[in-house]
């Protein structure tokens, strides 16, 4: 098999980048380990910053967005007897949408479907050949059991944390940073409207709770528990009474709804950063590269951040000979990694409990201040809902 450019992984990352290559006409296959089924059930992400929505409008992709997304136009922060609104519209005049990773991937899916791009699923034992070389390749084992080469001019890492695009690069070669955090999300999904117009965001001396939504008839909601919870422990009842307590359902005028949990999985919390981005021929983008708390509603975005940068360089390297752009993808990516990685740091440590007291006032202190301070508001508003692509 020969292409131009190998995309390893099928999420949203590089079935996007296999799609905005296309339209300059850049050729690419894309090889994915896990069944189709597999990836485009995953729950994962639900916010779209407002950059990542116009990349995705840009290329042909927001149809669906803008007739099954909901805009919001900012979030709630609350500790208990207090809640308040924080609109970014107002702030920064930028909103963002509630619109699920699942979704992004089945309109990402469709429309390479529609185009007749080459996407191979359940390949086994991927590795990565000659990537200091200008003809670089890739190799696995086809879901029949047929040993196959894919030859190509570049290859582009999408395979988030686990694949085999992240250890290709020479433990000489890179520098790795990571933070593991004293605690993990225990996530639901529940077949009940939401009880929010907007999500919650709570600080609770019992831990930190979330509730978002996928849909006006689907709720997703977040609590903070120990790392190495079994999510068996925790009953549908007892869920939905620690969420109905963080969430402040005592408060005047409102009331957590409840309904039928369909699904339930424990999240841990971390921080990651492998740089450079590029080692020869070989491209990371997204999950590959870096990890983020989900806290910030920054992982999903930043893989499109990194698309968004890494297209045109390509585009520019392949059918131009200038590799100008290509040269400064790492070190222009990790500017907006970098920034990201601080904000999701900076919003999860201050709602989560650390079990220290003079943290819980210093976090109290700081709520009060994002939320009583136009600066601070605007702060905290130009980050979630996204600063400009190629910051």
């Amino acid at each position: 098999m020969r292409t131009e450019v190998a995309i390893v992984g099928a999420g949203p990352a590089g079935l996007l980048l296999a799609h905005l290559l296309a339209a300059d006409g850049v050729d690419s296959v894309v090889v994915e380990t896990r069944s189709k089924a597999y990836v485009a059930a995953r729950i994962r992400a639900g916010i779209l910053e407002h950059s990542s929505v116009e990349l995705l409008r840009s290329a042909g992709l927001g149809a669906n967005i803008d007739a099954h997304g909901d805009e919001h136009r900012g979030i709630y922060l609350q500790w208990p007897g207090e809640r308040h609104h924080l609109d970014f519209v107002d702030l920064v005049g930028r909103s963002v949408w509630v619109y699920g990773q699942t979704q992004v991937q089945a309109d990402l899916h469709a429309a390479a479907e529609a185009a007749g791009r080459q996407v191979v699923y359940e390949a086994q034992d991927v590795a990565l050949h000659d990537l200091e070389s200008e003809r670089p390749f890739v190799t696995f084992t086809d879901a029949t059991g047929a040993e196959q080469r894919l030859d190509a001019d570049v290859v582009v890492g999408c395979d988030g944390s686990f694949g085999p695009s992240r250890s290709a690069v020479p433990e000489a070669k890179r520098e790795t940073w990571e933070r593991v955090y004293p605690y993990s999300w225990l996530g639901i999904l529940a077949d009940v409207p939401p009880s929010t117009d907007e999500l919650i965001y709570a600080w609770h001396p019992d831990g930190f709770a979330m509730h978002s939504m996928r849909s006006a008839t689907v709720s997703r909601l977040y609590l903070q528990v120990p790392n190495g919870t079994d999510v068996a422990d925790w009953s549908d009842d007892r869920i939905w009474e620690a969420l109905s307590t963080r969430l402040g359902a005592s408060q005047e005028g409102w009331e957590l709804r409840t309904g039928a949990i369909t699904e339930k999985s424990v999240l841990p919390m971390r921080s990651f950063v492998q740089q450079p981005m590029r080692y020869g021929r070989l491209f990371l983008a997204g999950d590959a590269a870096h990890i983020v708390p989900p806290t910030g509603a920054k992982g999903l975005n930043l893989a499109i951040a990194d698309v968004a940068l890494l297209a045109p360089a390509l585009v520019s390297l392949l059918r131009k000979h200038d590799a100008t752009l290509a040269d400064a993808y790492s070190e222009t990516a990790l500017r907006r990694v970098w920034r990201c990685e601080h904000f999701s740091w900076w919003m999860t440590s201050m709602l989560h409990q650390s079990g220290d007291a003079f943290d819980a006032q210093l976090q109290l202190s700081q709520l009060r201040w994002v939320t009583s301070s136009t600066a601070g508001a605007a702060g905290l508003a130009e980050n979630y809902a996204g600063l400009p692509l190629g910051f």
